[in-house]
């Protein structure tokens, strides 16, 4: 814990004791500066729950910290010190989040434009319905599955260099039937 310097502070000067009394322990403290320091942290966050979570806080740390204080006088200048930083934290998290703009969202197409894609991918469908089973299988596997080559040979049984010429023959052919199609025939 960093010390904190006890000179003259005019906000918040703490006599000392007098001669004689017992030392003050953190319940004295919380019951004689909770409120001003909420009072403090509401000024500067201005919300009151969060204002008595910054103290909260501040009395924690000050409980954690309690065997390295010198005095009391440091214990309050410490509170006060833990009240100001907490407020700025809940600023400074606050001010991330309304500053946050989410990634930029896709517009949602228009009724005619999906239209035309599911009548595209009922071409491919349609041109896909007319390939073997094993191209149509790889086909199916790669582009709508996901799936790699090495993948598909685990999937299909059949080696690496097979999926890669049974796709790029289906691919031709989907090829062809779709430019049939397209033009009319």
């Amino acid at each position: 814990m960093r010390r904190i310097d006890s000179g003259p502070d005019p906000v918040a000067a703490v006599p000392p004791p007098p001669p004689g009394t017992p030392p003050r322990t953190l319940a004295d403290l919380y019951n004689d500066h909770r409120l001003r320091l909420v009072r403090l942290a509401v000024l500067l966050v201005d919300e009151p729950t969060t204002a008595e979570d910054v103290v909260q806080e501040a009395f924690a740390g000050l409980h954690r910290n309690w065997s390295g204080l010198r005095d009391e006088a440091a214990a309050v200048a410490y509170l006060r010190t833990a009240v100001v930083n907490g407020s700025r934290s809940v600023l400074r998290r606050r001010r991330t989040a309304r500053d946050y703009v989410p990634p930029h969202t896709v517009t949602a197409r228009s009724a005619e434009s999906l239209a035309m894609l599911s009548a595209e991918h009922q071409a491919v469908v349609d041109a896909l319905a007319t390939l073997p089973p094993r191209q149509r299988e790889v086909l199916v596997l790669r582009y709508y599955g996901g799936m790699s080559e090495a993948e598909i040979a685990e999937a299909t049984g059949i080696s690496r260099g097979t999926v890669k010429s049974t796709a790029s023959r289906g691919l031709d052919t989907v090829a062809k039937v779709m430019a049939a199609r397209a033009s009319g025939r």
